[in-house]
């Protein structure tokens, strides 16, 4: 399958969106609102949530089901608003030792002049850099579309799992196509070029994890999303929370790291 191919597969109308992923992974869930600064963007759901007696907080990036939903939450591109409220739930997390699940599915952040006027990108970078130093373990999950930094806004973690079919990209393609060519019909090459599948991202180690895709049975496919959660929740929580920033860090830091024997 080509990278233009699992970007389709990635933007499927019909691919389950993050509180679907919240329904079937925690128990007795208590969705928490608003940034406390301005507003609550629909964009970004979170809260509280027990995965299999563990207490823990969701952040989720929901892009909709339908178009009433879709246009409810922006189809899945926050405003500041929305990540300064992934941010408080962070905080709080770190506060009463709660480990973070975030579940990533955006083309990116919402490029209207509102969100610019509220501070887009100080929001993007202010989440990036407290959750680099987070005391309290966090784990990513690309579940269908992971785009520019509207996706590492909430991707900036311990472990990132990736769908089989999710991508992960620093531009749209349809935007790299654009930018290199002036041609945004290029977009199979660009997509080809950006190397922006699963299997590319473990590769260049920006993830551990890819999670194979079942949608006819979703459950059973939650249930092993459930299972891999608990296993690096089990080695992350066994690791001093002082030391958790340091080794996140050096985490990014080996990103693009290679060497050429001569």
């Amino acid at each position: 399958m080509t990278s233009y191919e699992k970007l389709r597969l990635a933007r499927a109308n019909k691919r389950p969106t993050g509180a679907a992923y919240i329904e079937q992974i925690f128990e007795n869930t208590l969705e928490l609102h608003g940034d406390r600064r301005f507003a609550d963007d629909k964009a970004i759901i979170g809260g509280i949530g027990m995965l299999d007696g563990m207490p823990v907080t969701y952040i989720a990036i929901e892009k909709g089901t339908d178009l009433k939903s879709r246009l409810e939450h922006s189809f899945g591109c926050p405003r500041p608003e929305g990540y300064r409220k992934a941010l408080r739930l962070m905080k709080q997390a770190e506060k009463f030792n709660r480990p973070v699940i975030c579940f990533v599915d955006t083309q990116g952040a919402f490029c209207g002049a509102d969100a610019e006027e509220r501070g887009q990108g100080q929001a993007i970078a202010e989440s990036i850099m407290e959750m680099m130093g987070l005391q309290t373990p966090v784990i990513s999950i690309i579940i269908g579309e992971g785009g520019s930094g509207g996706a590492l806004a909430l991707a900036s973690a311990d472990r990132v799992y990736m769908l089989e079919n999710a991508i992960y990209s620093v531009i749209s393609p349809e935007g790299c196509a654009s930018i290199i060519w002036k041609d945004s019909n290029k977009v199979e090459e660009a997509a080809d070029c950006l190397h922006i599948t699963a299997e590319d991202m473990v590769k260049f180690h920006v993830a551990e994890r890819v999670i194979p895709e079942d949608f006819e049975h979703f459950k059973k496919m939650c249930k092993g999303v459930k299972d891999a959660l608990k296993k690096d929740l089990d080695e992350l929580q066994s690791i001093p929370q002082r030391d958790l920033p340091e080794r996140r860090y050096d985490r990014f830091r080996s990103i693009g790291f290679f060497s050429e024997n001569n």
